[in-house]
């Protein structure tokens, strides 16, 4: 009886002390947890950079070194042959909150006995944490918007002139404009991109559309030129000379008409009508097509009703050079006829002195 008592005290003693042991562990276990609950846990990495061990102040500083100070470094924004520095301050916003909550989220959504099974046999609780912006686009709008004003322009139209009985074009002008939201978005993604971060200078491109001009140097076709005073009539290809071609135009009494005139139709081996003047009031009242007309084989009409570039019958032709006709301009059958294939129903006819 007295041999069980004793091992019951033996016992006793031994479980006491069990338990001792293992309350000494739970408290040792939370307090350990406690002191660790502001330090980081392994694993835990910023853009890069091992965070394990860290405190709050320490994260904050590890943030702010590699992602707000690269965040907030100018911008430099190109376009239109232009450049401009955006500031992001005022525009971007870094949460360091956020990415400081990120970095000790395993630890704290992880158990008690996960986190002391970490701690004890060193195994990483890993986070990767990402970096946490807020663009202000209404303020960046703004901004863009200012800059647009420095781009957008209309187009100018290229411009056909007659200079010196010749044909010279002004080049077209192209215009330009600001695709704002788009422009916003570009450069919001620039300024929070991990490129831009990584990189010693930050570049983005101003989204800039090219407005045509609906008339621009190739759309300027065949023009005729008609020097009164040279008796000559030049056909221009753009503003380049394609041929020229001597002529007769009227003379003093029955002058051919000066302006801005049209090709209106072109006829072939079409009868002559009497235009019923004094010139014509011997002639009959009808000459049919052929070498023998008055007007030749071909003539080519412009907007001033009874004038045209025609053909001449062979006793006029010592008339070219000269001041002959009745307002019309004459041409030799071969020059006439070289013309007539050329040209269009449209085509411009400009007649200077």
């Amino acid at each position: 009886m007295k041999v069980e008592s004793t091992a019951n005290k033996v016992l006793s003693v031994v479980l006491s002390a069990l338990m001792f042991a293992v309350s000494a562990a739970a408290v040792w276990a939370v307090v350990s947890d406690y002191a660790a609950r502001d330090i980081v846990a392994k694993g835990a990495a910023l853009v890069g950079h091992d965070l394990t061990g860290m405190t709050p102040a320490q994260v904050r500083a590890t943030i702010d070194e590699y992602v707000s100070t690269p965040v907030m470094r100018p911008l430099t924004v190109a376009g239109d042959d232009k450049t401009w520095v955006l500031d992001p301050k005022g525009i971007v916003t870094v949460d360091t909150d956020a990415m400081t909550a990120e970095a000790y989220s395993p630890s704290r959504n992880a158990t008690l006995v996960e986190r002391l099974i970490s701690r004890v046999n060193d195994k990483p609780l890993p986070v990767d944490v990402k970096p946490v912006y807020s663009v202000d686009t209404s303020t960046l709008a703004g901004w863009v918007k200012q800059r647009a004003t420095d781009v957008d322009r209309p187009p100018v139209n290229a411009k056909r002139d007659v200079v010196d009985h010749g044909i010279h074009i002004t080049p077209a002008v192209y215009g330009a404009t600001v695709e704002q939201t788009r422009a916003v978005d570009q450069i919001s993604h620039v300024l929070t991109s991990d490129a831009a971060r990584s990189s010693a200078s930050k570049v983005a491109s101003l989204a800039i559309t090219v407005v045509t001009p609906s008339v621009v140097a190739s759309s300027f076709g065949n023009a005729i030129v008609v020097s009164l005073s040279e008796c000559r009539i030049r056909l221009f290809s753009g503003d380049q000379l394609v041929k020229e071609y001597p002529c007769a135009p009227g003379q003093p009494a029955w002058p051919t008409p000066k302006g801005d005139f049209r090709i209106v139709n072109k006829q072939a081996n079409a009868p002559w009508i009497n235009p019923n003047s004094a010139w014509s009031a011997s002639m009959p009242p009808m000459i049919p097509g052929g070498p023998g007309n008055p007007m030749g084989d071909r003539k080519i009409a412009i907007n001033v009703p009874g004038v045209f570039m025609h053909g001449i019958p062979r006793s006029e032709y010592g008339s070219i050079g000269s001041h002959a006709s009745h307002g019309c301009m004459r041409m030799m059958p071969s020059a006439v006829h070289d013309l007539y294939g050329r040209v269009n129903i449209g085509d411009p006819v400009f007649i200077r002195n």
